[in-house]
């Protein structure tokens, strides 16, 4: 069992750097040690001139000194600091990544809106188990505004607004109080990109919407509505009222009524007029207000990497325990060990950042590991046809907490991992329904690609961005030292990939 340890999250958001420090004991048990935030604004002429100013950056550099001085302080062992909208747009955002780098030794990661999503889901749905099912999250942040659409724990739909705050006030270059021409201009900006991302208008009816950011937990204070079970709430209607209170104050006037920091006041009527806007347009009568982020995803994301990620099943049993179970049946098959785990760290990463592209089921994440894991099993009968050998060894196994129907399926994986594709006269892919054949080549594609990265298992590839741009995908590779891309290895499994999800794949060296 894993013992307790100490975490980092470092969130590198638009308006502002937040750090939280943990204690984790179990994925159910975490302790917050620290809590900060600098108001460094990232976002200032990030949005109008794409680029990160040179004074801003100079403080941010300054904000992770001190935040890596902190965690020396408690002894973190694992941490993760990500950067979003802003930092996402800026040209120069390489020259940021690498001054934090040298002037802290900590890595920083600029995440996608997906990712970014994804985050805020994972934070959302960990405080909110057992109580709540929310059919929307909403994420307002500096630069943009994240839409979940949810059914359950899963995903239906999501979108990526460029409707940000500190965006916003750059945009329309507002300074203190608002007239009525300004907030006309936000409310049809609004309603266009919503118009554009979800033409067909969501049916809330009887659902739960969600709010994050910091924005929405001020207005959680001033427009509150009735606490659900514990959750703070928004009540639409009186927010339109509190929203126009804010209008009309100055930038101190709001730092002194509200009680808030000044870069909070600059943007939080901006925040008001959105937040409206959207109630209105979703017809929500309360907003939920969970208090969590970017930050609190990241730091669910490394507990669950420590402890195994138990929230997540197959079976009855827990993801680690399947795993472990799929280990134990491959070693006796004697398998290349590292090979088969970072083949399943690299297949894991493609899976989530491609999800806009797949659209898979989440649970589909941990049939890929396990196909990940098993995938050369039939190397020890024949390595010529180890793909359709491994197929009859999985097929056939005995793996705690898998069921027959995902073991059938995991089968097809190990089969097509390599050369065969998927085909009508093959007996176990043809029994499978339209939409798990669907999965399987998705997943298969996916296989390929992570298999091909480590084609000669010397691990030389340490992970991949994904840059999405249209119909063109470009695979960023980090290499371990002055290693060559692994073209031929990759290159010949990427056809399958670019057929499935109708893309065209790069392969570039990440500086």
């Amino acid at each position: 069992m894993a013992l307790p340890i100490n975490i980092a999250a470092i969130d590198a958001g638009s308006n502002a750097i937040r750090l939280l420090i943990a204690h984790a004991v179990s994925p159910a048990k975490i302790y917050a040690l620290e809590t900060e935030r600098a108001a460094v604004r990232l976002g200032h002429h990030a949005f109008t001139r794409h680029q990160l100013d040179p004074r801003t950056l100079a403080e941010a550099v300054e904000v992770f000194r001190a935040f890596r001085r902190m965690m020396q302080r408690y002894d973190v062992v694992k941490y993760r600091a990500v950067a979003t909208s802003a930092s996402r747009e800026a040209r120069n955002r390489r020259e940021f990544v690498r001054a934090i780098r040298r002037r802290t030794g900590l890595r920083l990661q600029v995440i996608d809106g997906a990712e970014e999503a994804r985050l805020v889901r994972l934070a959302v749905l960990a405080k909110l188990s057992g109580r709540f099912s929310p059919r929307l999250i909403l994420d307002l942040g500096g630069g943009s505004l994240e839409l979940n659409q949810m059914k359950g724990r899963d995903v239906e739909r999501t979108a990526a607004l460029p409707v940000g705050t500190v965006r916003l006030m750059e945009m329309f270059g507002i300074e203190g109080r608002m007239n009525q021409k300004q907030v006309d201009e936000i409310r049809d900006y609004v309603l266009s990109m919503l118009g554009t991302a979800l033409p067909a208008r969501p049916d809330l009816s009887g659902g739960i919407a969600v709010a994050c950011g910091g924005n929405a937990e001020a207005f959680a204070r001033i427009a509150a509505g009735p606490e659900l079970r514990g959750v703070p709430s928004i009540n639409v209607r009186l927010l339109h009222d509190r929203a126009w209170e804010v209008l009309r104050l100055s930038i101190r006037e709001r730092m002194k009524k509200f009680g808030v920091r000044r870069d909070r006041a600059e943007v939080m009527g901006i925040a008001g007029v959105v937040f409206s806007t959207l109630g209105r347009w979703l017809r929500l009568g309360e907003l939920l207000v969970p208090g969590v982020g970017v930050r609190e995803g990241v730091l669910r994301d490394l507990v669950l990497e420590h402890f195994g990620a138990e929230s997540k099943r197959t079976d009855g049993q827990p993801v680690e325990a399947v795993l472990a179970a799929a280990r134990q049946f491959a070693a006796r098959m004697d398998y290349d060990a590292e090979h088969a785990e970072h083949v399943r760290r690299l297949a894991a990463s493609l899976f989530d950042q491609l999800w806009p592209v797949h659209r898979l089921r989440p649970e589909l994440r941990l049939l890929l590991e396990l196909g990940a894991v098993l995938h050369d099993v039939g190397h020890i009968v024949n390595s010529k046809a180890h793909h359709k050998h491994g197929e009859y060894i999985v097929r056939n196994a005995a793996i705690d907490g898998l069921a027959a129907p995902q073991r059938d399926l995991v089968a097809c994986l190990v089969r097509y991992h390599s050369k065969a594709e998927p085909e009508p006269h093959h007996r176990l892919y043809a029994g499978f329904p339209p939409a798990d054949r669907r999965a399987i080549r998705a997943l298969a594609a996916l296989l390929r690609v992570a298999e091909g990265l480590d084609a000669d298992h010397r691990q030389l590839v340490r992970d991949v961005e994904v840059v999405r741009n249209g119909r063109r995908v470009t695979f960023r590779l980090r290499m371990n030292r002055a290693s060559r891309l692994p073209v031929q290895g990759a290159a010949r499994r990427l056809r399958m990939f670019e057929e499935e999800f109708d893309v065209k794949v790069d392969l570039r060296r990440s500086r």
